[in-house]
């Protein structure tokens, strides 16, 4: 099948849809960009044919579960020796608070230093480590030989490891005890406890295991959905943002080719509003006028009115034509030129001359009475 036909089949759609979902990290392909590339969906087909689930070659996929295996293993057998390790510590910590209450038998206090001795002993022995492959000298000048000899008698050490195995039974089914109750405390075992179920303690600490193991799956199915989860939510928020950025182009777009080329119609019709609406003001202002008009002036009054405007025309005509008559007058007088003006000057002179001879002869018949 041709790379184009394959990724055009639905079938082809889904296992590359998968593929770039699990295989390969978050890349954001939409089913667009994966038809308009054919060459590159085909790369990933066959990439995902050399990787696993994980996004890892096979090779090294296979070579990393070999590793984890290996450090699984190590990592129980570690566990194994700390776990004694504890529990024997513990012993020897429960020995001291004993020791207070002075309730030990002398089978305890050997017990318990016999196992302290040996351990001590076995901590120094290997702190000082083989003797071939030390560079510097010895701590104190001692050798493993010297710590051996501080070793408690043969004896004593079977005797001791004999009664060392039932303690820690005991402990480890105390401990196992305990994990059962804290992961179940509503059980009937924890409630009640009973010395004579220790049967049925050892069936559900058994099935404990298992319980854990389940829920151990529980959890890292819970999250691998997670991480599905998670990477199906960055492909819809990608895809949200990409959304929303076409619905603002498309909000702009239409802003533009619609808001924009009808603002100038409603901008004329709104104009055209205003302006009818201001002509109706000042028609409503004009018969407001009027009324006052009507209501103040009554028809005698606006007789008397009109005949008052009768008699100031006829007056207005009246000095029209006398002011007509002088403005001929004193166009025939322009004609006389600068003689005119001349006679005008010695008239005024003259008049002025009289009119100081007569206040003078005014002043003077005053003073005379």
């Amino acid at each position: 099948m041709a790379s184009g036909d394959f990724c055009s089949s639905g079938e082809g759609m889904e296992i590359l849809q998968q593929v770039c979902s699990k295989q390969l990290p978050p890349c954001n392909l939409s089913e667009e960009d994966l038809l308009q590339n054919p060459h590159f969906s085909k790369l990933l087909l066959s990439l995902s044919q050399h990787m696993d689930e994980s996004g890892l070659s096979l090779t090294l996929a296979k070579e990393q579960a070999q590793a984890w295996k290996e450090v699984r293993l190590h990592k129980t057998t570690w566990l194994r020796s700390e776990i004694l390790q504890r529990v024997i510590q513990e012993l020897l910590v429960d020995y001291y608070v004993k020791t207070q209450d002075r309730n030990l038998t002398s089978e305890d206090k050997k017990f318990h230093e016999t196992l302290e001795q040996r351990l001590l002993v076995t901590e120094l022995t290997q702190l000082l480590g083989p003797s071939q492959e030390r560079e510097v000298p010895p701590l104190l000048g001692l050798e493993k030989v010297d710590l051996l000899e501080l070793m408690p008698p043969s004896e004593d050490f079977m005797w001791m490891r004999a009664r060392l195995l039932l303690e820690v039974e005991e402990q480890l089914k105390k401990k196992c005890f305990t994990l059962l109750c804290y992961h179940n405390p509503s059980s009937a075992l924890c409630l009640c406890p009973d010395s004579d179920s220790e049967t049925l303690k050892a069936a559900k600490v058994w099935n404990l295991a298992e319980v854990l193991v389940g829920e151990k799956q529980q959890c890292q199915d819970a999250k691998s959905q997670q991480k599905e989860q998670m990477v199906l939510l960055e492909k819809k928020s990608a895809t949200y943002s990409q959304v929303l950025l076409r619905c603002l182009a498309l909000l702009q777009r239409l802003l533009q080719e619609h808001r924009l080329k009808t603002q100038s119609e409603l901008d004329r019709i709104n104009a055209q509003y205003l302006e009818v609406k201001c002509s109706a003001m000042i028609l409503k202002l004009r018969m407001e006028e009027l009324k006052i008009l009507s209501d103040t002036y009554t028809d005698e009054k606006v007789e008397v009115h009109r005949l008052i405007r009768d008699r100031l025309e006829g007056a207005i005509h009246l000095q029209e034509q006398d002011m007509e008559k002088s403005r001929q007058v004193l166009n025939a007088y322009e004609v006389l030129g600068e003689e005119f003006d001349r006679l005008v000057k010695e008239y005024t002179q003259l008049k002025q001359a009289t009119e100081n001879k007569r206040w003078a002869l005014q002043e003077f018949n005053k003073a005379c009475c």
